[in-house]
């Protein structure tokens, strides 16, 4: 977890270095657009570290709004969806999936012009906590995450972006449950 910690104030250094040096060149202007956006779209992931032992995958899909702050640069974000994680076979008997809701907001900040370095938490919701043998109905969920928008013409755009997303224990003596993740949405100004 320090590792991480690390990893990405490293990152959101560099990543800041870059915007000084691209925003001097283009006077700060961006074709992000100013306003409230929405985007919708699909959500695919792999399992890592322990979790991965019970899970093979997962499919979902999530709506966000993006909440402008500063313009073009900073946006408080809202994210809500439903999330699949598909069950290994074990010793010959298969897993029940684990059904997630999870609730998080966050803030989206374009360093350069459409790359955007994502952070966000909140909650996931397990829908079927018995059938899984939880023990809690809700896990803290944090997201941090970079991606690009790429222009479709006017004010929309293909936003993907890549994930690292962990949950806290689903178990009282359980691990945390983190995941690497895709996500391709259609993003559209209001």
């Amino acid at each position: 977890m320090k590792t991480l910690i690390k990893l990405s104030a490293l990152t959101l250094a560099i990543v800041s270095l870059f915007s000084i040096n691209a925003n001097a060149q283009d006077g700060g202007k961006t074709t992000t657009g100013s306003g409230i956006r929405l985007n919708v779209g699909p959500d695919f992931g792999l399992p890592v570290g322990s979790f991965k032992d019970a899970y093979n995958w997962s499919v979902g899909g999530s709506v966000q709004a993006d909440f402008p702050i500063l313009q073009d640069q900073l946006y408080v974000t809202v994210n809500g969806g439903f999330q699949n994680y598909f069950a290994k076979e074990i010793n010959g008997v298969s897993g029940e999936d684990l059904k997630l809701i999870p609730a998080k907001a966050g803030l989206k900040y374009f360093p350069v012009q459409n790359f955007y370095v994502q952070g966000e938490a909140g909650a996931a919701f397990i829908t079927n906590k018995s059938d899984v043998g939880a023990t809690k109905s809700a896990a803290f969920v944090y997201a941090p995450q970079v991606g690009y928008l790429f222009n479709v013409g006017g004010n929309n755009y293909i936003d993907a972006g890549v994930r690292f997303e962990g949950n806290s224990k689903f178990t009282d003596n359980g691990k945390s449950n983190n995941l690497l993740a895709l996500r391709v949405a259609y993003s559209f100004g209001l």
